[in-house]
C-alpha cells in the first residue's frame, strides 16, 4: 500500500517536524501552512458547514443482536515489531518507495465482534491500515461493561435510549434530553464527560461521574473565520465563539476537513471554553418509558432534574 506524502490531514498542508534527530524514534509534531489542501478544495471546503470539534472520544451507533446499539472506537494496530518497522519507514523520508503490510501477521488481534470502519479500505477481502498504520473500527458497547464503562452509563438498551447533548429549540441554550437510538442510527457522535480526555468541560466529579454523548456537527459556528490563517488565528484567541478544541468543516461531499488549535499551535484545553459558556436545561420527562432506571444510573439522576436549568454544563451536580 502506498502511503500518502502528508502524514495527517488537516484544513491546511501539514508540515511534519520531526522534534530530534536522535537515534531513538521521537513522535512528530504537525503544524498547519498558510496553504489549504487539494484534498479540502476538492470537497468544496468554502461552502462547507463549519462546527465546533468537541474534545472527546468517537462512537458509533448501528445495529447488534438485532437492536441500535453504541459501538466504541477501537483501531487495530500493529504489533511491536511491525511498528518499529513502520517508524523507520517514515523517518526515513523516502517517498519514492512503498510501505507494504503484513495483514495477517503485522497487526494485534481483536475481538471478534469488531467491525472495521466504513471508509477502510480492502484489499483481497482483508482491511488494510491507514497512513498512521491503523485500522480504524468499532466494538459494542455491552450493558455493564468494565472496559467501556463510561459508554456504557449514556445508553438504556432495555428503553433503547442515549442521553444527548444538543442545543435547544431557544438560541443560545443547550439541552440535556434522552434520544432514541434509533433516531441517530448509523451516525457518529462524541462522548464527553468526567473520565474522558481529562475532562476539559469540568463535568461531572470523581465521586459523581457525568458522562454525555453530542452527535457530530451538532455544534455550527455562527460566526466562522475566513479561511484564512490569520483570520483563524485570531478568532481562536479573539473572540468567545474560538475557545473551542477546534473547527471540522461538513463537506457537502460527506467529507469532514479538520483543525485543530494544536496545528497552529495554540494551547488547549482552555481554562474557559465556549461550551461551558452556554445555559444548558434538562429535558427528561421519566413517564415516556415503562422501565425502571437503576437508583446510581445517570438516566435516574437526569430524570430527577427535568426541566432544571444551569448556567453551566460544569454547575451540573446530582443530589448525593
Amino acid at each position: 500500500m502506498r502511503l500518502p506524502p502528508c502524514i495527517r490531514w488537516s484544513v491546511y498542508c501539514s508540515n511534519v517536524v520531526l522534534l530530534s534527530l536522535s537515534s531513538r524514534l521521537q513522535p512528530f509534531k504537525v503544524l498547519a501552512t498558510e496553504t489549504i489542501t487539494g484534498k479540502a478544495l476538492e470537497a468544496d471546503i468554502y461552502n462547507a458547514i463549519p462546527t465546533e470539534k468537541v474534545d472527546g472520544t468517537c462512537c458509533y451507533v448501528t445495529t447488534y443482536k438485532g437492536q441500535p446499539y453504541l459501538w466504541a472506537r477501537l483501531d487495530r494496530k500493529p504489533n511491536k515489531q511491525a511498528e518499529k518497522r513502520f517508524k523507520r519507514y517514515l523517518y526515513s523520508l523516502e517517498d519514492c518507495k512503498e510501505f507494504v503490510w503484513n495483514v495477517k501477521e503485522d497487526f494485534k488481534p481483536v475481538p471478534d465482534t469488531w467491525i472495521p470502519a466504513k471508509d477502510i479500505e480492502f484489499s483481497n477481502g482483508n482491511p488494510l491500515p491507514d497512513e498512521n498504520g491503523h485500522m480504524p473500527g468499532w466494538v459494542p458497547v455491552e450493558k455493564n461493561s468494565k472496559q467501556y464503562c463510561w459508554h456504557s452509563s449514556v445508553v438504556n438498551y432495555e428503553a433503547e435510549i442515549a442521553l444527548a447533548l444538543k442545543h435547544h429549540a431557544d438560541p443560545g441554550l443547550l439541552e440535556i434530553s434522552p434520544v432514541p437510538l434509533s433516531e441517530i442510527l448509523e451516525q457518529t457522535l462524541e462522548l464527553i464527560g468526567t473520565n474522558i480526555n481529562a475532562n476539559p468541560y469540568g463535568l461531572g466529579s470523581k465521586k459523581q461521574p457525568l458522562h454525555l454523548l453530542v452527535p457530530h456537527g451538532a455544534f455550527e459556528i455562527k460566526n466562522p473565520p475566513t479561511l484564512k490563517q490569520n483570520d483563524i488565528l485570531s478568532w481562536f484567541e479573539g473572540c468567545s465563539e474560538g475557545k473551542v478544541e477546534g473547527i471540522v468543516w461538513h463537506c457537502h461531499n460527506g467529507c469532514l476537513i479538520k483543525l485543530h488549535r494544536h496545528h497552529l499551535g495554540l494551547r488547549w484545553p482552555l481554562p474557559d471554553t465556549y461550551l461551558n459558556s452556554q445555559p444548558v436545561v434538562i429535558s427528561f420527562n421519566r413517564t415516556k418509558y415503562d422501565c425502571d432506571f437503576e437508583p446510581r444510573s445517570l438516566f435516574h439522576h437526569f430524570s430527577n432534574l427535568d426541566g432544571q436549568r444551569f448556567d453551566r454544563l460544569k454547575d451540573i451536580k446530582f443530589d448525593a
